[in-house]
């Protein structure tokens, strides 16, 4: 199995960090057959608070076919985030993913791509919920049913509300991709539980 971890530029680095974290511990220490390969418009993007990191591929290197999964981090307007997750090719990109009933899985307001591109039209999703739920009435005019909840799974899309929500999201695409036992098992592991 193969997950796409998109970075645009202004991504947190404890939201992306999670996924190559939990996904690796799966890998490596429990022989579940998962690589993470990170994307996005550059080979090196630079996350909130100026951190560089090289990724694996560029967007227009991708094959939707190729991979079982996409998992976005969220990020900091301040730091351009919503410049790349609001470009229209990856738009596209998280439209055919959904398109083909791959799980998509969101930290924070990165459920705000989603809600632009029009996947989450009349389904349920969260977003960021502090400083007067801003973000959240954002993600609600692109005709998304917002529930004020940690996280919330709508068939294959996976959205959350905060940075603190980053491991739990994880582990719930964990799960989608291998079993509720499977998970438990690595999350014991790593000391949640």
């Amino acid at each position: 199995m193969k997950v796409l971890l998109f970075l645009a530029k202004g991504f947190e680095t404890m939201e992306f960090s999670v996924f190559v974290d939990v996904l690796g511990w799966a890998r490596h220490d429990y022989h579940h057959d998962i690589d993470v390969i990170s994307c996005g418009f550059t080979k090196t993007v630079i996350s909130t608070f100026n951190i560089p990191v090289t990724v694996d591929r560029l967007i227009d290197e991708i094959c939707v076919d190729d991979y079982d999964a996409l998992a976005i981090p969220g990020g900091f307007e301040d730091f351009g985030f919503y410049e790349e997750a609001y470009d229209e090719d990856f738009l596209n990109l998280i439209r055919e993913f959904n398109e083909k009933r791959k799980t998509i899985a969101t930290i924070c307001v990165a459920a705000l791509a989603l809600g632009k591109s029009g996947i989450l039209k009349g389904r349920n999703a969260t977003t960021y919920h502090l400083q007067g739920g801003s973000r959240q009435k954002q993600l609600a005019q692109f005709g998304v049913n917002v529930l004020d909840s940690p996280i919330v799974v709508d068939d294959n899309v996976i959205t959350s509300y905060c940075p603190a929500t980053a491991p739990d999201v994880a582990f719930k695409l964990l799960e989608k991709l291998t079993s509720s036992e499977q998970m438990e098992i690595v999350k014991e592991a790593m000391g949640f539980c």
